[in-house]
């Protein structure tokens, strides 16, 4: 059986409210992480893109003399290339990579000597290399240029590293920042502006789904009813053994989801003698040999008439097995102990002490302390004496609220129980 649904208006909206605070919440962070990631992924290209086109005006013709030459010196203009807020260093190699001109402005010398000798890496002429190198808690832009002169041979590389200066670092987290919250908050507006649709949704699915339950319990109903006044002339047997099962079951610390199968089994457990001739089903005397062999085929066509129904599988269990023995004399099946369902070893007490206690057209009704008695006497042999132990500590109050209570009032209990156990 599934989680139960909520019982009343303001159960729903918290259930609503939660699963989709909680829903929301993870898709806002999922979406936030990616706006993020992608915010961040693309300050760190357009830097790229930046110090890359900043490198690329040192491949002049200048640089071309610088490395043909060998010669730093008489090239000032260079210092006019230099964007200070961002500049690190810069290297100009030969076209074999050794270095023949370099300029590391201000930078810290400790910076200096690891940049420096970092191996080049020689992108062909028509490519660029470009990566973020991390020393010493910078976050560098490391980008290599190759240089070519004017009949399009390679003569050389530059080599430039820069880094984001302050604002541009704080404007990129801004924005970066601005698109994870925007995302985040997209999410959670749409959820609020979503959440009374679910609500109206969930209570029109979960009222169709009560209007189904209500229609299957009813049909439950008739059909044992049918059975019952054909059987005994009245439906107050299923009502009372139903009342009798849910009590000893929840002595017994059932689960709720065994009840409801039990109390579903119970309204049904002699719906096979449908198919039980007349004469035999309504015979007021002793049946004989044949006939009782006759009659003790009910459960098995009960079986096969709730045969197919899913909502009823586990109910088929009492269906079949109300009659089974804890010795094994019992039929159909012959199955003994443990072998025997535990809510049709419940519902077996419940039954034979409702059948003694009753009146019916061939006999007089038991008294309370003479059917216990009997009970008990089979305790160990018939029933589970564990479930006759139960039984014995409610059956007084059990007997006293029940055996005599009108029909009415007998549907009364039997209506709360079922809104109880079936939701």
């Amino acid at each position: 059986m599934s989680k139960p649904l909520p019982e009343t208006p303001r159960q729903l909206r918290w259930m609503l409210g939660i699963r989709l605070a909680l829903a929301a919440l993870v898709v806002a962070l999922i979406a936030g992480g990616v706006a993020y990631w992608i915010g961040t992924y693309r300050a760190e290209r357009a830097a790229l893109e930046q110090a890359t086109r900043s490198a690329r005006h040192f491949a002049t013709p200048a640089m071309q003399m610088i490395v043909s030459s060998g010669r730093s010196d008489g090239h000032d203009g260079l210092e006019r290339l230099l964007d200070k807020t961002r500049f690190v260093g810069l290297q100009v190699f030969d076209r074999d990579g050794r270095q023949v001109y370099e300029n590391w402005g201000a930078s810290d010398p400790s910076l200096i000597d690891t940049l420096r000798p970092q191996a080049l890496k020689r992108p062909e002429r028509d490519q660029i290399h470009r990566t973020w190198l991390d020393v010493s808690a910078e976050h560098l832009i490391h980008v290599v240029v190759p240089i070519v002169d004017s009949n399009d041979r390679l003569v050389g590389y530059v080599r430039t590293i820069s880094r984001l200066d302050a604002e541009t670092v704080r404007a990129q987290r801004d924005q970066v920042r601005t698109g994870a919250l925007t995302a985040v908050g997209a999410v959670l507006a749409t959820a609020f502006v979503l959440y009374p649709l679910m609500l109206a949704m969930l209570r029109r699915s979960m009222g169709l789904s009560r209007s189904l339950l209500d229609s299957n319990l009813s049909l439950i109903r008739s059909l044992g009813n049918a059975v019952a006044k054909k059987d005994s002339g009245t439906d107050a047997h299923n009502y009372r053994v139903t009342l009798y099962a849910i009590g000893l079951a929840e002595a017994m610390k059932v689960s709720v989801e065994e009840i409801s199968h039990l109390v579903a089994g119970a309204f049904l457990h002699d719906v096979g003698k449908i198919g039980i001739p007349d004469h035999i089903l309504l015979k007021g005397g002793a049946l004989t040999p044949a006939e009782l062999q006759i009659m003790q085929t009910h459960p098995v066509l009960g079986t096969e008439i709730v045969t197919g129904n899913s909502w009823l599988q586990e109910a088929a269990v009492i269906i079949r097995h109300h009659h089974e023995r804890l010795d094994g004399k019992g039929y159909p099946d012959g199955l003994r102990g443990d072998e025997i369902p535990l809510i049709a070893r419940i519902f077996a007490v419940v039954d034979v002490f409702d059948a003694l206690t009753s009146e019916r057209s061939y006999k007089s009704p038991m008294g309370f302390e003479e059917a216990m008695q009997i009970i008990v006497r089979e305790s160990g042999s018939h029933f589970d004496p564990r479930i006759v132990s139960s039984f014995q500590a409610i059956a007084p109050d059990l007997y006293a609220a029940i055996a005599q209570a009108h029909p009415e009032i007998l549907r009364n209990h039997l209506q709360g129980a079922l809104l109880k156990y079936f939701k």
